[in-house]
């Protein structure tokens, strides 16, 4: 258990809602066309969950043939893959809930766009507990693991990183937290717990654990 936070940041894909293997199979299925075969779990664990760009610059370097408007088609097909729907991580939504409701700040910080946030999250209820503290490292211009979004984050909600908290499912976030010099819980369900503890988060399996790890009484 750590001492109670004042704020706690959270992730989107993989912390909120289960999307990660949705981008990873549409990445997939997009290089393929591309000349540069990959599973869905090899684009996962080889390319990351860092800025679009820069994974498509990987994916260049691995034998993708990717043409000049590729970042407009990926987030395209991104987004169509969405709309079809994706399910919230379980029991993210009580968590949400439990630590509001503790009087502790909370926010989203996400390297994907609002608009892909709100995609994802509105139909479910869960965005609406964050209000307007929803950032994007489209609008900061900064991704992880960089740690510009979570300073931009704290500074709006007025919290120092000695008082905050994130919550992250990759090995690039929890580095990007580690720079910041906040706290991380890694959510390690479907990552290597290895990857995330490199970077000082410390990990656990079930997202019922978080209350009790953050110091609040059930």
């Amino acid at each position: 258990m750590i001492n109670r936070p004042k704020l706690v940041i959270f992730d989107c894909d993989g912390v909120l809602v289960d999307s990660v293997m949705a981008h990873s199979e549409v990445m997939s299925e997009n290089f393929a066309r591309y000349g540069l075969h990959m599973t869905p779990i090899e684009v996962r664990d080889v390319l990351g969950a860092g800025k679009m760009s820069e994974i498509g610059e990987a994916a260049k370097k691995l034998g993708a043939q990717l043409p000049e408007h590729w970042l407009d088609e990926i987030y395209q097909e991104i987004f169509d893959r969405l709309r079809q729907g994706v399910e919230l991580i379980p029991h993210i939504k009580d968590v949400v809930l439990k630590v509001a409701a503790a009087n502790i700040k909370i926010c989203v910080a996400s390297n994907g766009s609002v608009e892909k946030m709100k995609i994802m999250l509105g139909s479910s209820g869960i965005l609406d507990q964050f209000g307007e503290a929803v950032f994007s490292a489209h609008d900061v211009k900064s991704w992880k693991p960089e740690p510009g979004l979570f300073f931009h984050a704290m500074k709006i909600m007025k919290v120092d990183p000695s008082e905050c908290f994130v919550i992250e499912d990759s090995p690039t976030g929890a580095d990007a937290a580690q720079r910041a010099g906040i706290g991380c819980l890694g959510y390690a369900a479907d990552t290597n717990p290895a990857e995330l503890t490199a970077f000082g988060a410390k990990t656990f399996q079930d997202m019922r654990n978080v209350p009790e790890l953050l110091g609040i009484n059930a």
